[in-house]
């Protein structure tokens, strides 16, 4: 009998998984390769390749293209903005897509900006509101940044409005 409930609580734990968002079912929209993150707002989101669910390194993980990233670059070093302040970041999640920070230095989404002092580098960022503590940075701007990706390190944010 306590076998039989083990077994049965075990299955529906699993189910629960699925249905999180971050188990390892997808939904029809995640598997054609073509969906929106959602913690961008409409004005922001663009349609955006996702990794595809074989993904295992980074380069499968950054979706980017070459023109997509010399534009974040071009369009950060022709940016002025407002100093936001500094925050330490770690990797965001490597699925989701595209140029973003997610940061309690914003209290809603916009365009900005992210320089980091080691390498000089600067990218052009989506800027999302975070509630908890420290920030994490998508894995596409942490390899235009120069950022090691399995670091936590200090980068300097600015608002573009």
């Amino acid at each position: 009998m306590k076998r039989s409930i083990g077994v049965l609580s075990l299955c529906g734990l699993l189910g629960a998984c699925g249905s999180l968002g971050g188990g390892v079912l997808q939904s029809p929209a995640e598997s054609d390769g073509q969906t929106r993150p959602s913690a961008r707002p409409d004005s922001l989101a663009t349609t955006v390749r996702r990794p595809p669910s074989t993904a295992r390194t980074v380069g499968e993980f950054d979706t980017t293209t070459a023109e997509e990233r010399v534009a974040a670059s071009a369009s950060a070093t022709d940016a002025q903005g407002q100093a936001l302040g500094t925050t330490i970041v770690s990797l965001g999640d490597p699925a989701q897509p595209g140029f973003w920070l997610e940061t309690t230095l914003v209290s809603a989404p916009g365009e900005g900006r992210v320089v980091y002092a080691a390498t000089g580098e600067q990218v052009q960022v989506d800027l999302l509101p975070l509630a908890d503590g420290g920030s994490r940075l998508s894995l596409p701007a942490m390899r235009l940044l120069g950022v090691p990706l399995t670091e936590l390190v200090e980068v300097e944010v600015f608002s573009n409005g």
